[in-house]
């Protein structure tokens, strides 16, 4: 099976690259999805590379679920969302009327969350929140040069190490050829970036890794700590936002405002590189990512006290960048 995991990643990654190379050269002579300069294409065409490769990928290897049909819809639509948000900025309203219609269907297709006394109503609430959230988070994350990307990858990694854990190869196969979107993505994005992600790449991913984390099973009916699994492996996008909100709303600002407050940002005002920055993010989602793998697999004590730990290193962060003063 690993065979398959190779081949699938590296066949995404190349596809994603020539993909790029394709859509850049397209948009600058068309000067369309751009932006100061730079094209908006890192999110079709690794999208693209993407949902191609899973329907190959369900063809050679019978991966192809009535679920992962409706994730594959589903996300689909948020690219297509995200071009026209990219091409014409799109209101608030309507951003969430377009993720509302593609949560319902992906709903529809059965991808929900499955927690026990919830019941029917409950869970598809508790999906709706799920989603939107971390699509959002996913956007908002995207505010700096390889930032959303190494996020992406290491998450998707995180997900996919679960995935094994839990014998579910169909889903890692899935991470693997996500992550190899991802990858081929991140090649041009490092700083200085050649390419952009884009709303239509930010709110593809977030609604992606939403959708595979509703699919994989966590827990089981004596370690309901793993159900905290999936919060914590997108702890940081999920994170970022929560702070962003948090620090607008108590300074009485609009919490979905474009500004210049968000936690990657406020690390630049402290006077850190943009490299430095980069590592900052990238530890902080380790930590993230590697408690939510230990919850997954621990005891519900053992779980509870890396979510305690973790808390404690998140609280120092908040208090320690809330001080920083910035321009809202």
């Amino acid at each position: 099976m690993s065979v398959f995991f190779s081949y699938a990643f590296m066949a995404t990654f190349f596809c994603g690259i020539i993909l790029i190379f394709f859509l850049k050269s397209l948009v600058l002579k068309h000067k369309f999805l751009v932006s100061k300069g730079v094209p908006l294409v890192g999110g079709p065409a690794l999208a693209i590379a993407f949902l191609a490769c899973v329907l190959v990928a369900s063809r050679l290897y019978g991966i192809m679920t009535y679920e992962l049909l409706g994730l594959c819809a589903a996300s689909f639509l948020m690219l297509v969302f995200g071009i026209l948000d990219d091409w014409r900025e799109l209101s608030i309203p309507a951003k969430f009327a377009f993720e509302i219609v593609a949560t319902i269907l992906l709903v529809v297709f059965g991808v929900k969350t499955q927690i026990v006394g919830l019941g029917s109503v409950g869970n598809i609430i508790v999906t709706f929140v799920w989603v939107l959230a971390v699509t959002n988070a996913f956007n908002h994350l995207d505010i700096m040069d390889a930032v959303a990307g190494l996020s992406a990858f290491i998450i998707g990694a995180g997900l996919f190490v679960i995935s094994v854990f839990g014998a579910d190869m169909q889903t890692a196969l899935l991470c693997c050829i996500l992550c190899g979107a991802v990858l081929s993505f991140l090649t041009f994005n490092l700083p200085p970036a050649g390419i952009y992600l884009g709303n239509s790449g930010s709110h593809f991913l977030g609604f992606v890794f939403s959708g595979i984390a509703l699919i994989i099973s966590y827990a089981s009916l004596e370690r309901p700590v793993a159900l905290i699994s999936p919060i914590l492996i997108m702890g940081l996008p999920l994170y970022d936002t929560i702070f962003l909100v948090l620090v607008r709303i108590l300074k009485g600002k609009i919490p979905f405002k474009k500004s210049n407050d968000h936690l990657t940002l406020r690390f630049r005002v402290l006077g850190l590189s943009v490299r430095k920055i980069i590592c900052i993010i990238l530890l902080l989602n380790l930590m993230f990512v590697s408690t939510g793998i230990i919850v997954s697999r621990a005891s519900n004590l053992v779980g509870l006290v890396v979510i305690f730990v973790t808390s404690l290193v998140i609280l120092g962060v908040t208090l320690k960048m809330a001080k920083v003063k910035v321009d809202v």
